[in-house]
């Protein structure tokens, strides 16, 4: 008998579900919230109530999609956290009922874990997947860890950063450039047409395999703030060179880790996820990088790079396969560590 794994992601700002057959993509409908966008950032209030008026269109179309039943089901995995409390809220109550009114196994999944384990959803049977252990570099808005994963269930965090995110940095220095949110995409664009040589701008120093971004942030900020004044045309002239500059510092940044990083471990497979490994110049770096090391990089597809229902699906697959069924009782978190 099939095992049928429908996912729902909740987590921030997209309503999101998917359908897994045996550890094979069947659907992935993704509902995304425009609201946010006049704001600069996500509203978590906004953000809860568009998932309340999604979640049951979002679902409805997954399983239709799939062509399968909810009676199909063998059981429902859910995002439980980290993210935002009140859109955890929704997708977690939702996931619980349907659970209980179709009396299969719930299992609650940790975000984190579902963009590691992304690599591992197949929409073809014979799509490769990487061997354990490998590296994984998630970078995220809210995220960037270099994590060792010796299984779905063993993930060591080898550095994490000691403040901001990468994907902060992206959005945060664009802002600054008054580019819309979110800026990150935005910053690759521009960086296509610019000169990453053009500016510098500052890197940090930090023991280890850790990261930081608030002094790049702060470097940024100076920069055009101090141009600015001699010229207030100066961001509107240089959009492009800024990106440019900007995008490479950052990956520069995140790329100074990761080679020690499979030194030190000497791993042969390294993959990258998150909302920033969408990024084609991160893409790019990592992907030569690999190449140079004779390493298997595992770059996943842009439509898995964000919040995703599949990879919770692929994520809750796993446990369930397993037998770890989550408690009704259980209640999302906003943080928590791999």
């Amino acid at each position: 008998m099939s095992d049928l794994i429908l996912g729902i992601e909740s987590s921030c700002d997209d309503t999101s579900a998917a359908v897994i057959r045996d550890g094979l993509l069947l659907s992935n409908v993704i509902a995304s919230q425009k609201v946010h966008e006049a704001y600069g950032g996500v509203v978590p209030e906004l953000a809860s109530r568009v998932h309340q008026q999604n979640i049951v269109p979002v679902v409805s179309e997954a399983l239709r999609q799939a062509g399968v039943g909810k009676e199909d089901l063998s059981a429902i995995a859910y995002t439980r956290g980290p993210g935002l409390l009140g859109s955890l809220h929704v997708g977690t109550s939702f996931a619980k009922g349907m659970a209980i009114g179709l009396d299969i196994p719930l299992v609650d999944v940790n975000h984190l874990h579902g963009h590691v384990l992304s690599h591992f959803i197949r929409e073809k049977e014979d799509d490769e997947v990487p061997e354990f252990p490998f590296i994984c570099l998630l970078v995220s808005g809210g995220n960037s860890q270099i994590v060792l994963v010796k299984s779905p269930f063993d993930m060591e965090i080898l550095g994490q950063t000691i403040d901001d995110a990468a994907g902060e940095a992206f959005d945060k220095c664009a802002k600054v450039m008054g580019l819309p949110y979110p800026g990150g995409p935005h910053i690759d664009r521009l960086a296509e047409s610019g000169d990453q040589t053009r500016f510098r701008f500052s890197k940090p120093h930090i023991a280890g395999l850790d990261y930081s971004f608030s002094g790049l942030k702060t470097s940024f900020l100076y920069t055009l703030r101090d141009a600015v004044r001699e010229d207030p045309q100066f961001v509107e002239n240089n959009m492009a060179d800024l990106a440019a500059s900007l995008q490479h510092t950052i990956i520069e940044i995140l790329l100074d880790k990761l080679r020690p990083a499979v030194r030190q471990t000497g791993v042969r497979h390294v993959a990258i996820g998150g909302g920033v490994s969408a990024n084609s110049g991160f893409r790019k770096a990592v992907a030569d990088f690999c190449d140079e090391a004779g390493v298997r990089a595992w770059i996943p597809a842009r439509k898995f790079t964000t919040d995703n229902a599949a990879m919770v699906a692929m994520a809750g697959y796993f446990k369930f396969k397993r037998k770890e069924f989550g408690d009704l009782g259980s209640a999302p978190f906003a943080r928590v560590s791999i």
